[in-house]
């Protein structure tokens, strides 16, 4: 099902929700950059997008901010329920994974991607 507001923007009503026409893009990927107060320009270069899609899907936001926030707070609460639910199904596999030593040779990669997450991790 897909149906097109009518407004004259590139908004569209999918399966996956309110999303920017010609993409796979739904407004609640945006409003996490848009609570995050990111200029339009970084959203718009973020995720590849036109001049016209960033400025229609920011007027969209703008004009139903209310309709948009309560999906948008859906969408992040089925989020975090998911997280846990695959979180607790694969917490013995984690368990049984995490002490296992890396194969020979793949060591100088595996420190990278540690130090890769250790700065990620001190930045939030």
């Amino acid at each position: 099902m897909v149906a097109t507001f009518s407004t004259a923007t590139d908004i569209i009503r999918t399966e996956r929700g309110l999303t920017i026409a010609g993409t796979r893009i739904t407004l609640y990927d945006v409003m996490d950059y848009v609570t995050a107060q990111y200029p339009p320009k970084f959203i718009r270069g973020l995720f590849d997008l036109t001049e016209g899609q960033i400025n229609d899907a920011l007027a969209y936001i703008e004009t139903h901010y209310a309709e948009v926030e309560a999906e948008y707070q859906q969408v992040l609460k089925e989020s975090e329920e998911l997280r846990q639910y695959y979180e607790e199904q694969n917490r013995e596999r984690v368990a049984r994974i995490v002490p296992l030593q890396p194969k020979p040779g793949t060591e100088a990669a595996w420190e990278k991607l540690r130090a890769a997450k250790a700065n990620r991790e001190s930045k939030a």
